[in-house]
């Protein structure tokens, strides 16, 4: 019997680099994970998903893609919807509460495919729970693959288990695709000393390590996903999502945000 060929699903995982558009600076990163919560999608509303929030979300991805080469996969959350910590405490049981998320997380997913195919991008959805009418499911070598191909993969579902976290998720798929760098988009532009909101003195920490971030108790993401990042060696950027042109100014190597990574590296990202 001959050894059969892999195909597109089992692509090596690697980063391929994409060329750069002549004229165009070359990005510090080649393959990157976006987190954006579901708050990230309501704009100014209070529940669901707002389309000028998205049309502006989707017109940075387009540019950090087809400007710059960048090979993007986005973990989205589902808070805009619903949380499973919320439900549960509203005497939804807790494991059935974390899949209503998860299927939230899906939703925006569909949604944000759609914003960014009205741009005229090539997107994939891959959900770790399996719904073959909906996305792909989530197989890592796949969306490799996909990335190579220069397209954007949006990744829902979370982990399709309970009591895990999308910041987890995000980490963890990071590892898997052999992302460079996470981002973790926010409200704030990276991690202070206080909440600036109450406290005027706040300072904005510009590099943290693993161990800084888990012994100060800051709020940058949940343990499990800050130790992922840690025994992979994961760096992760927190930033503004806000300020349109944010996410292709952290792609750059702009100091913007707050670097957490293991302390040793020593360019210009250190800010």
């Amino acid at each position: 019997m001959g050894i059969r060929q892999p195909d597109d699903a089992e692509t090596v995982v690697g980063v391929t680099a994409r060329p750069v558009p002549p004229g165009r600076p070359e990005p510090r990163y080649r393959r990157v994970v976006l987190k954006l919560s579901g708050e990230a999608l309501m704009g100014g509303s209070t529940y669901g998903i707002d389309a000028a929030t998205l049309a502006t979300i989707a017109r940075q991805i387009e540019r950090i893609v087809t400007e710059h080469g960048v090979q993007l996969a986005i973990v989205v959350g589902g808070g805009n919807i619903v949380r499973g910590l919320e439900a549960s405490a509203q005497g939804v049981d807790r494991v059935t509460g974390d899949y209503m998320g998860m299927l939230a997380t899906v939703i925006n997913a569909l949604a944000l495919r759609d914003a960014l195919e009205r741009r005229g991008m090539q997107c994939r959805v891959q959900s770790a729970i399996e719904m073959h009418q909906v996305a792909e499911p989530f197989i890592p070598r796949r969306a490799v693959r996909h990335l190579e191909k220069g397209r954007v993969v949006i990744l829902g579902a979370g982990t399709g288990n309970p009591f895990f976290t999308t910041d987890t998720t995000a980490a963890l798929r990071a590892a898997e695709i052999g992302a460079e760098v996470l981002l973790k988009a926010t409200k704030v532009d990276g991690v202070y000393t206080a909440d600036p909101l109450l406290h005027a003195d706040a300072q904005r920490l510009h590099r943290l390590t693993y161990l800084e971030v888990l012994n100060r108790g800051l709020q940058v993401m949940d343990s499990t996903a800050l130790t992922l990042c840690m025994d992979n060696l994961t760096p992760i950027i927190v930033f503004d999502l806000l300020t349109e042109g944010n996410i292709e100014r952290v792609i750059l190597g702009e100091d913007i945000g707050t670097l957490v990574d293991d302390g040793e590296r020593t360019d210009s990202s250190a800010g």
